[in-house]
């Protein structure tokens, strides 16, 4: 069998967020899983070797490089549907929430969100209007719908009028090198990236949807109330400048000296480094205004680190819900505030989430999230 399956966002120099993330891993467990199975990578650019994940992967590079609109169009409807068009294969596989709608081979598309629904104003006039065309009409057209949580697979039936039912859910998984780790490694690591102090971590790319500005407000307020070791507690954000930053940085500014100084910037990190980070962090921070799924709380649990997370969209579902972590409102600071402080200064409640979330991130795994994935392919094969 001939499956086509799109990889734009395996990214050169190996740099993967979350749509790359969910593609890498679920490809990684389908390729080793099949091997009676040729699975043709597409890609917009010259492609890391890395990515050729093993005999039964055959790459295609197809121009143009689509990291603009215009580009993207002409990368889906007209570069990719000419591939199909040539060489027929029995399905494509689009596991990065965009496809194709000028084809007749049967798609199987996994949706990862609808933020440009519920947070428009994160996005340019142009790229709303791009969704808001293709989204619904690539839903429709997919012979299988996946979800990567319940809460997406509802959203996406009630927006696009879709039965939930004809929606299978395949969720994002902690990789397995996110793992508890001895204390003398997370000392080691607190040397390394915080001069030896306890700290908060954020995991992500810094952008308007993840909530940064009110994290670094909530921050300030947690180190002007002066609670239990408020002082010697930093804050260290890992992930890269993304877009609209600006309110970011003059939230950042605006903090008192003393604060501001106890905020780290790291950018990328390598995964070792972002597992050692987890693994020593006094908690994991991961407050954004709405996610589809949220990756860096379950790999935050499978660290053995406590989570501080959003009470909104799917963030609850991925958590496990208040009994593994603690849940706020994210647009409040002061109760981001109230929840810094109650991890900060309690032991017995940081050992409960410990426990809790290492429970709740066990109940995900990529192989199981590669085998809907597979039964969703199978399913338009045999229709």
């Amino acid at each position: 069998m001939h499956l086509a399956v799109t990889t734009r966002f395996l990214l050169p120099g190996g740099h993967l967020e979350g749509l790359g993330r969910y593609t890498f891993e679920t490809l990684r467990c389908l390729v080793a899983q099949h091997p009676e199975c040729t699975f043709h990578f597409l890609f917009d650019r010259p492609h890391d070797p890395r990515y050729l994940l093993g005999p039964n992967v055959v790459a295609h590079v197809l121009p143009p490089p689509a990291r603009h609109v215009v580009l993207l169009v002409a990368w889906y409807e007209v570069a990719v549907a000419r591939w199909l068009r040539r060489h027929r294969p029995a399905a494509l596989l689009s596991p990065e929430g965009f496809t194709v709608l000028n084809t007749s081979v049967p798609r199987v598309l996994v949706l990862h969100d609808l933020a440009y629904l519920h947070r428009p104003q994160d996005v340019s006039a142009l790229v709303r209007r791009y969704y808001a065309w293709f989204l619904p009409r690539w839903a429709r057209a997919a012979a299988q719908l996946v979800a990567v949580s319940d809460t997406t697979r509802q959203d996406v039936a009630r927006q696009y009028g879709l039965p939930a039912a004809r929606i299978r859910v395949a969720p994002n998984a902690p990789a397995a090198h996110f793992a508890p780790q001895p204390a003398a490694a997370q000392v080691a690591t607190r040397q390394r990236f915080s001069q030896g102090q306890l700290y908060f971590l954020f995991v992500g790319a810094l952008q308007p949807r993840k909530n940064l500005a009110n994290l670094l407000r909530a921050f300030g307020q947690f180190r002007a109330e002066g609670g239990v070791g408020a002082a010697a507690v930093r804050l260290l954000l890992v992930g890269r400048e993304a877009w609209q930053t600006g309110p970011i940085f003059a939230a950042y500014q605006a903090l008192e000296p003393a604060a501001r100084a106890a905020v780290q910037f790291t950018g990328r990190v390598s995964e070792a480094d972002l597992a050692a980070l987890y693994a020593a962090a006094l908690a994991t921070v991961y407050v954004p205004f709405f996610e589809g799924f949220g990756l860096p709380v379950v790999e935050a649990q499978a660290s053995g680190c406590p989570v501080l997370t959003s009470s909104v969209s799917s963030l609850p579902e991925a958590a496990g819900g208040p009994t593994c972590a603690l849940l706020c409102n994210p647009h409040q600071p002061a109760a981001i505030a109230e929840g810094l402080r109650q991890l900060a200064g309690d032991d017995a409640l940081r050992a409960r989430f410990r426990a809790a979330g290492l429970a709740n991130a066990a109940r995900f795994s990529w192989a199981r999230s590669a085998e809907v994935l597979w039964q969703a392919v199978l399913a338009v094969i045999n229709e």
